[in-house]
């Protein structure tokens, strides 16, 4: 089956008896839909480290959920959000879900940006047969029954960035400074990077790795050890660096006379959004991998762009000139997806409407995507795009055609 993201319009969301768990524990007594109407979960951090990348997804499913009650919402009901903060406190993650799940009673909830957010909140999910939309790139080497994995694969990003590094086109790179915060993503990320880089002939003496605490500010010290190690050419650093901590990060770079054509930054969890905090104007061809960019050319993205845009002034949301990335173009088509899903199995039950998303394709901001017909992960194109003055990028590279999700990889081990 196939199913189109509309440019401002079509449905999502519902509600449903939830079943006994996949995980043979407890049984809920239902989705909380009164009536016309239904509860579905936001889960995101509007506050601490971490609210600097998910405030916006937020606001996009607000959007999309607007968007579908205009058209009639689904199966005849509309939706109603019920947005949480769990502040960046991952247990946090852990009891608002629990919340959403048994008192809220809502149909799925959408939300979590790191993995350790992810990984607080798996258990309660599968107790309780929650369904749960995950829409930022990750380390994989997980799949869960009651996962929706709608962001990348490592051989969705961190692969295909590295081979891009590698080639002639990417500048040949034969140093490689691994550098990110210091949780699951980062260190799953480059146990996985620093396998490939080994079994593709880098030398174990060219691959640095180091670690820093989330809401880290000082990068004096790395940084001077990054230019030590780019003198004499060849270098880049692969940075899982995540939330607020990029902004000093790439300030220093620039502060100590380092740049893209000494030694290129290419960012795994950087996107449009996060510069929007940043100074551009060092940053310029410095590199991030992503399945999405703004500057897609497409009528379909160039609408969803303008939606954003709309409803973010329309609503009077902060943040001044908003922007579009990766994740927020996930989180969105994860929305629709459900909706899909739930219409095509003509019910909310988890069970059906997982069923109901296998093999599933749809359209995106991005373009065509298809779901796995069993690991819950999506199939699409990957992209590497180069850091534009005006904080958008350029995109230098992209795959032929979409890429088949591999949630656990062949390098982890």
């Amino acid at each position: 089956m196939k199913t189109t993201l509309s440019k401002a319009l079509c449905a999502l969301l519902a509600s449903a008896m939830m079943t006994t768990a996949c995980s043979g524990g407890k049984k809920t007594d239902g989705a909380n839909a009164d009536g016309n109407t239904v509860e579905v979960g936001i889960l995101h951090s509007l506050s601490g480290t971490m609210a600097i990348s998910e405030v916006s997804l937020r606001d996009v499913l607000l959007m999309g959920i607007d968007e579908i009650n205009a058209a009639g919402g689904v199966l005849g009901k509309t939706i109603v959000p019920k947005v949480v903060d769990p502040a960046s406190d991952w247990d946090l993650f852990a009891e608002k879900s629990k919340e959403l799940l048994t008192k809220d009673k809502v149909s799925v909830v959408f939300g979590c940006w790191t993995s350790v957010s992810r990984k607080s909140v798996l258990p309660v999910f599968e107790e309780y047969n929650g369904l749960l939309f995950y829409p930022v790139q990750y380390e994989g080497q997980e799949q869960s029954p009651n996962i929706i994995y709608t962001g990348a694969t490592p051989n969705q990003q961190l692969i295909p960035a590295a081979e891009y590094l590698m080639s002639e086109a990417g500048g040949a790179h034969r140093k490689f400074y691994l550098l990110g915060t210091d949780y699951v993503f980062p260190r799953t990320a480059n146990k996985i990077l620093k396998n490939f880089l080994l079994a593709k002939g880098i030398p174990a003496e060219n691959i640095i790795e180091e670690y820093t605490p989330f809401h880290h500010q000082d990068y004096q010290t790395i940084v001077s050890k990054i230019k030590r190690f780019a003198a004499g050419g060849g270098a880049c650093v692969l940075s899982t660096i995540n939330g607020d901590s990029n902004v000093p990060f790439y300030k220093e770079f620039a502060n100590q006379g380092l740049s893209a054509a000494d030694c290129p930054i290419m960012a795994f969890s950087v996107a449009e959004d996060e510069l929007r905090a940043m100074d551009t104007e060092f940053l310029v061809k410095h590199l991030a991998a992503w399945n999405y960019f703004q500057s897609i050319e497409t009528s379909e993205n160039r609408q969803f762009v303008e939606n954003f845009k709309t409803y973010c002034k329309t609503k009077n949301l902060p943040g001044g000139e908003r922007v579009t990335d990766d994740p927020i173009c996930w989180s969105y088509t994860g929305l629709y997806l459900w909706k899909a899903a739930v219409e095509k199995a003509g019910s909310f039950e988890v069970e059906k409407v997982i069923a109901a998303l296998s093999d599933l394709e749809s359209s995106s901001p991005s373009g065509l995507v298809k779901m796995h017909h069993d690991n819950h992960h999506l199939a699409k194109r990957v992209l590497i795009g180069e850091i534009r003055p005006d904080g958008q990028f350029n995109i230098i590279h992209e795959t032929d055609g979409l890429v088949s999700p591999e949630p656990f990889s062949e390098y982890a081990k």
